[in-house]
């Protein structure tokens, strides 16, 4: 009898402690542990869920065909391939002969979507392949489509590459607000319900650092960044911010959808033909393909 205090009290002092312990999981799971540091985290076990090797060798495909830029036959060539790859891939034709390409896997609520982007056009220059600038977004948004199981994740994702991102020849930078951006600003209006849309444009440079671009949604890019730290990514997107990027991300924010911009724009080769293979690394082909992957489980 004597004892009974002390083995109720050793009851309650287990009980918190499970409390506490499942709290702090959940709170891990969430990427909501507060007071924790900024410093890149170790990768979990869960992480190794994207295939680098396909997606590098997706991008390499795209460089081998040379040039594309939009309606050009390496485009077109491009774009029959891609259809094929990208699940439930259909074309949307649009403008003089365009296409973008649209596919998707369906999530556990049909009521709920999610978009996936890039371009898959380049500048249309003498020997330019975009390897980074066209080809890296390209290959991490197919393979993340072959990647995710239907139902897998709560919403619907919707995968779109853009033909026509790329502001024709001859333009100067000071129209391509106008001219540039074809392939988003013709289908974006047709998506105004997506709850969220992530733009994937440089994603492969070798040096690799993807802060916020200034035009990206807040509380979306934060989501991100923990998605980033869960999966020991964290070093690849720093807190900083740079300036805004007209991008294909823009025609949906112009529909009320909140989007972010993953760019590096802090890249020597942009535009230039050392944009080529030697530019770019399968590491960050994987980097962000296994952050965004993380970010749309937990949408």
């Amino acid at each position: 009898m004597g004892r009974l205090p002390r083995v109720r009290a050793l009851y309650v002092v287990l009980a918190v402690q499970l409390v506490v312990g499942a709290t702090f999981a959940l709170l891990a799971a969430t990427g909501n542990i507060p007071f924790t540091s900024d410093e890149p985290e170790k990768p979990a076990a869960s992480a190794d869920r994207f295939d680098s090797r396909a997606a590098y060798g997706l991008m390499r495909e795209q460089v081998e065909l040379g040039p594309r830029p939009a309606g050009s036959r390496a485009s077109r060539e491009l774009g029959d391939r891609l259809r094929r790859q990208l699940p439930q891939g259909v074309f949307a034709r649009f403008g003089d002969g365009l296409r973008n390409i649209v596919g998707g896997v369906p999530g556990r609520d049909p009521s709920r979507k999610v978009i996936v982007g890039a371009h898959y056009d380049t500048k249309d220059e003498p020997g330019f392949v975009g390897a980074n600038d066209g080809a890296s977004g390209t290959a991490v948004a197919v393979e993340l489509a072959r990647t995710l199981k239907p139902r897998q994740i709560r919403p619907t994702v919707v995968f779109l590459l853009f033909d026509g991102e790329e502001s024709p020849r001859g333009t100067p930078d000071s129209e391509f607000d106008r001219r540039g951006l074809r392939g988003s600003k013709a289908i974006a209006p047709g998506f105004k319900d997506a709850e969220a849309m992530i733009l994937l444009d440089f994603v492969g440079d070798r040096e690799l650092s993807t802060p916020r671009e200034a035009n990206s949604d807040e509380a979306l890019w934060a989501k991100l960044r923990a998605a980033a730290r869960r999966t020991g990514n964290g070093a690849y997107f720093p807190s900083s911010t740079f300036g805004a990027v007209s991008d294909d991300h823009v025609p949906f924010i112009e529909q009320g959808v909140p989007s972010i911009d993953l760019i590096d724009f802090d890249f020597p080769c942009f535009h230039q033909r050392c944009d080529d293979l030697s530019a770019v690394s399968e590491r960050s082909l994987n980097a962000t393909g296994e952050t965004v992957l993380e970010l749309l489980r937990t949408l």
